[in-house]
């Protein structure tokens, strides 16, 4: 029962993360604390290195459909893992609950404004979903070039400007230094608030956000188990199968994400942020209450 446990978690689980690129360590801590029985800061380190490799092996996946915007992911995986240490500070400064109630708000709030975006009058972004042309289908994804450049026509010797791509690169090392924080400092998100920070912030279209933001999460946990490493107990027994199901599961989230239109992907994300926020909500709440 514990075999078939382990596996049907990590398949539900990588299905979350290849298809709506979150779910990872919000759903896979609980899943191995309350049904595989492991110990609350043992299942946190156990959680990261099954997301982080499913999230590394279901980044390569949606690689070879272009999705993943390389450039503005290791810019913000590097920046969010220093900043993460920040967060991690001031985390220890405010009570745990009144932390994770504001997290609660947080992901509320990005769903909501994820959801206004999807609307029936939303239009693309233009930095992620340019309009066909010769050699280019509709909907083809650019390169990161491409994403660094500014949104508006070129000039007419065809040059970029520099201030624009600068401005460009600030918003970018801004929002992964943002997200780096707010994941230190609550101690959980990671696609919850990488994915609303690469769609609302950045403008990527919601296929590109969930691809780049797997490779985000892998660098962020790889951070994170670097920072435990020495004191560290992996319980093997449940991480392989674990991870070998989730792995397996992103292959298939990874094509459901193919079969489903940007704006249904988006809705889908937040109704998954809108439970997740009354969920994590509600357990503060009775925590404060008790």
């Amino acid at each position: 029962m514990i075999i078939a446990a382990t596996i049907g978690l990590g398949l539900l689980i990588g299905l979350s993360l290849g298809a709506l690129g979150g779910g990872g360590s919000i759903l896979t801590v609980p899943a191995l604390v309350y049904v595989l029985g492991e110990d609350p800061r043992q299942a946190t380190t156990s959680s990261l290195f099954i997301v982080g490799v499913t999230a590394l092996i279901g980044s390569l996946g949606h690689a070879r459909s272009g999705r993943v915007r390389w450039g503005i992911g290791l810019a913000f995986g590097v920046t969010g893992v220093a900043a993460s240490f920040l967060g991690t500070a001031a985390n220890r400064l405010v009570d745990p609950d009144v932390l994770l109630l504001a997290f609660a708000g947080l992901i509320l709030i990005a769903a909501i404004a994820m959801l206004t975006k999807s609307g029936p009058n939303s239009s693309p972004p233009s930095a992620t979903a340019p309009a066909a042309g010769p050699g280019r289908p509709a909907g083809a994804p650019t390169s990161t070039a491409t994403l660094l450049a500014p949104t508006t026509s070129p000039s007419a010797t065809g040059q970029v400007s520099i201030g624009s791509r600068v401005l460009r690169m600030a918003k970018i090392a801004a929002a992964g230094l943002l997200v780096g924080f707010l994941t230190g400092f609550f101690g959980v998100g990671g696609g919850f608030v990488i994915v609303p920070a690469l769609t609302l912030a950045l403008g990527l279209s919601m296929p590109s956000a969930i691809a780049t933001s797997l490779l985000v999460i892998a660098i962020n946990s790889g951070g994170s188990l670097l920072a435990r490493a020495g004191t560290a107990d992996f319980d093997w027994a449940v991480i392989a199968p674990f991870t070998c199901a989730a792995i397996a599961g992103s292959f298939a989230g990874k094509k459901v994400a193919d079969r489903l239109s940007a704006n249904t992907l988006t809705r889908a994300f937040a109704a998954l942020c809108i439970a997740v926020a009354i969920y994590v909500a509600t357990s503060s709440l009775m925590a404060l209450l008790g």
